[in-house]
């Protein structure tokens, strides 16, 4: 039962990561082009991707953690564990605001390819602030991770 727990634990991180990462490019490889068509394509992508996977591993992180903290024995205050719990609180709100951006910019860019134009001044903005939540959300993640593995003592 815990090594099936660990599994999926793991595989719930990996897909968290891997996910994470795979958008981050795609979306940093389409907004370069600065087409329309490309970047509506990818944030279509990009949208089914973070519910399809990005959303299963947000749910199945907690149950698998939370039920191998307790067949471990661990105390959910002990450090380590403590920390990876605020960080993945953290991440989570950084992560919803994502998704809603993701959705905005795929409509913008829809929209100006369908008008011929350029992507507009709000695309711009969102995806800043795409890339403003993004990065401290992933560098989050990848703490927990650490954590994760490391299972350090901490104060």
């Amino acid at each position: 039962m815990i090594d099936a727990l660990k599994w999926l634990h793991v595989l719930g991180a990996a897909v968290l990561l891997g996910t994470g990462a795979g958008i981050a490019f795609f979306m940093f490889m389409a907004h370069r082009t600065g087409k329309p068509a490309l970047v509506a394509h990818t944030l279509g992508i990009v949208v089914v991707a973070d519910f399809v996977f990005t959303a299963s591993a947000v749910v199945l992180q907690p149950i698998t953690g939370l039920l191998l903290a307790h067949l471990s024995g661990w105390p959910l205050t002990q450090g380590w564990l403590a920390w990876s719990l605020v960080l993945y609180v953290l991440t989570g709100l950084f992560w919803v605001p994502v998704v809603f951006i993701q959705i905005r910019m795929r409509n913008l860019a829809r929209q100006a390819e369908r008008e011929g134009t350029a992507l507009p001044a709000g695309y711009h903005r969102l995806y800043a602030r795409w890339l403003g939540l993004g990065v401290p959300a992933f560098l989050a993640v990848l703490a927990i991770v650490w954590l994760m593995v490391a299972k350090p003592v901490l104060g």
